[in-house]
């Protein structure tokens, strides 16, 4: 019997996929010590197509220009804190490959990085993040419980557990509340990220505290501001299905059923 030699199995990935390229990033900056408003930089970085955006932003600031200023921490999309317009639209950082942001057919390409919309920036990516948190905590973001304490957990079957299982996805990167037309304009409207940690709370059977949330989430500043434009959903990196959580919230108001 003859043998027959196979063909060496492909490599998962494309020779391309390492080829270096340069691409253009054009980020927004803004120095309140020198600068009197917002200015566009660009600067020529080498990336390859398995980049993250991250890691780019980090060879500005380590090879071109150590006083880019921009918030990040785990890099793997948990923390939420590089929150920022990527080509317009919220995204973060770390979870945007350079694959998916090259020009087709070789083109050069150019990337436009800007602060998150609706909170004071205090230094080119850096915004200020007391407001978006000063409206996560007034929904008060915790179990509420009353009586005595139980002498063993609280039970919950899956059925209830899966009622509120994906607003607890939200990492509070503020995408989704910096994303709404209606923040822009006015500040001091709740904002999706703090509507969508009340619902968590809200429709979890263990908590004794909707009432509470609800009549927090009534005010002229609460649910009622929303315009269902679903900016809020499309910009979410955890997929939450943010208008949805806001309209089930806006039900419950109407019908005072939890």
């Amino acid at each position: 019997m003859t043998s027959v030699a196979e063909a060496p199995a492909s490599s998962s990935s494309s020779d391309s996929d390492h080829t270096p390229i340069t691409v253009t990033l054009k980020i927004l900056r803004f120095n309140p010590e020198v600068d009197t408003e917002p200015h566009w930089e660009s600067y020529e970085v080498p990336a390859q197509r398995t980049d993250r955006l991250l890691n780019l932003l980090f060879y500005v600031k380590d090879y071109i220009d150590g006083t880019f200023s921009f918030r990040r921490s785990c890099a793997h999309g948990v923390c939420g804190s590089d929150a920022m317009q990527i080509n317009g639209i919220n995204r973060l950082a770390c979870k945007v490959l350079m694959k998916d942001l090259l020009s087709p057919n070789g083109k050069p390409t150019t990337i436009t990085i800007a602060p998150i919309k609706g909170l004071t920036t205090l230094k080119d990516l850096y915004v200020d993040m007391d407001p978006f948190f000063e409206a996560y905590r007034a929904i008060k973001p915790y179990l509420i419980t009353y009586g005595n304490e139980p002498t063993r957990e609280r039970i919950q079957s899956q059925a209830d557990r899966d009622r509120f299982d994906d607003t607890t996805k939200c990492i509070l990167c503020a995408c989704c509340t910096s994303s709404c037309p209606v923040y822009w304009n006015d500040g001091s409207y709740f904002g999706p990220a703090a509507i969508v940690n009340a619902h968590r709370f809200i429709f979890d059977s263990r908590d004794e505290g909707a009432e509470e949330r609800l009549d927090i989430l009534n005010d002229g500043e609460g649910v009622w501001r929303c315009r269902t434009t679903f900016n809020c959903t499309d910009a979410c990196p955890r997929g939450i299905q943010v208008t949805k959580a806001i309209q089930e919230v806006k039900r419950a108001l109407l019908f005072k059923r939890v």
